[in-house]
């Protein structure tokens, strides 16, 4: 594996894709978090046609000197990229067009004409025209020391900037209107950020290509804020999926004899994608364990009611129920027979409280009808908490009895 870093021939992929998807990545944390992840595919396919033209022009006034023509792919593309911001900013500002529509537009008509240039190199500059097609998909394996210095440069600057600007930028992510209220270089961090942005973009074309671009910018961030709220620790974990999206795919790649850039931007995807689904707070996995524990103990509480109510329970235990009674006698609510024991009455009281408290709440506070409140009190007694328990009965004067002149069960102390 160190050969991968160390290599004269392997090293410079290698760091060339970590430093590059480093960069990308944060600069895809404050797109995505500003609702704007379409920006990045559209400036990408934008970039297209100029890298073209570039390299056209290059190609007619360098032909002996082929191996600066990135310079011409660069330079290219950050003036067609530059135009395409233009244009998307004339057609939503000027032209009042929707800016999904607008991102569409300017998408399809950049990528179409860097298309039709491409076709025109193919036949009058063969030669070059393989220059222009790695930029499709990339091509990292051709990358060179001085690449890494330029992905490094790139990611230094990148990271220098957030340091130097977080607070301003924090409240300029989350609260533009605050931001201006409180005088922060709001438009001044805007078109910084617009330049990185570019700049992130088309030198990152190299190593993922015009197509895949933008798949590496928003990936790593869809993954870091599924661990997270905290913008810091996005931003962390964000360079964090990039760099390892960088090293595994690059290290897949090599040993599999597979297209780097797309084995960069697949891992990147798979890293959003186990986020999505594994991550403790907002994964769908574990938001599925909390929805059917917390239906369980819906179930438990209301068969401790029920008990508490009738005296027993009378029910044909099915599979689901019998393991409901299982864990109500495991947790030493209920007794062998099914009966309440003195924890199980209590727990099944304090129940009984919280629906009624809140249906005298329903009716009294709110005015609603008496036979209309049962069933929002039977909502709401699962998530009631002491707290909120303590303010009803304080709000209620310590009421004796609901709307339906039942008794309220005295408070669990």
């Amino acid at each position: 594996m160190m050969d991968f870093f160390i290599d004269p021939v392997l090293r410079a992929p290698m760091w060339g894709c970590i430093l590059m998807c480093m960069a990308s990545s944060l600069m895809g944390v404050l797109i995505f978090l500003r609702k704007r992840s379409l920006l990045s595919e559209t400036l990408s396919h934008a970039a297209y046609p100029g890298a073209v033209i570039g390299v056209a022009f290059f190609a007619l006034l360098f032909p002996a000197h082929e191996e600066w023509s990135f310079l011409a792919v660069l330079g290219g593309a950050f003036l067609s990229s530059l135009l395409g911001l233009k244009a998307l900013h004339w057609l939503e500002q000027k032209g009042k067009v929707r800016s999904d529509a607008a991102l569409c537009f300017v998408l399809a008509v950049f990528f179409g004409v860097g298309i039709v240039a491409s076709s025109a190199m193919q036949a009058q500059l063969p030669v070059w025209h393989k220059q222009v097609n790695m930029l499709l998909f990339g091509q990292a394996a051709t990358m060179s020391d001085m690449h890494i210095w330029i992905y490094g440069s790139l990611a230094l600057l990148v990271a220098f900037f957030l340091f130097l600007t977080f607070r301003p930028l924090q409240a300029f992510l989350f609260d533009r209107s605050f931001a201006l209220s409180a005088k922060m270089p709001v438009l001044f961090l805007e078109r910084i950020l617009f330049w990185l942005l570019l700049l992130s973009l088309i030198v990152g074309i190299r190593s993922v290509g015009v197509v895949l671009m933008s798949g590496m910018a928003i990936a790593p961030a869809v993954a870091a804020r599924q661990f997270s709220d905290r913008l810091q620790t996005i931003f962390i974990l964000a360079a964090l999926f990039g760099a390892l999206s960088g090293l595994i795919g690059n290290y897949l790649s090599v040993i599999a004899s597979l297209p780097t850039g797309p084995m960069i931007v697949l891992v990147g995807t798979t890293f959003a994608l186990l986020s999505l689904f594994f991550a403790p707070k907002r994964g769908l996995l574990f938001r599925i364990i909390r929805i059917l524990a917390f239906r369980l103990r819906c179930l438990e509480e209301n068969i401790l009611k029920g008990i508490w109510k009738k005296g027993k329970f009378s029910e044909t235990p099915s599979l689901r129920l019998s393991f409901v009674l299982w864990r109500l006698k495991r947790g030493g609510w209920i007794d062998k027979h099914s009966n309440l024991t003195n924890d199980g009455r209590q727990k099944a009281a304090s129940i009984v409280r919280l629906h009624r408290l809140w249906e005298l709440y329903l009716a009294e506070s709110l005015g609603f009808q008496a036979e209309k409140v049962h069933r929002t009190a039977e909502e709401m007694e699962h998530i009631l908490t002491p707290e909120m328990e303590e303010k009803l009965t304080r709000l209620l004067a310590d009421p004796k009895q609901d709307p339906h002149h039942q008794p309220i069960p005295e408070r669990r102390l």
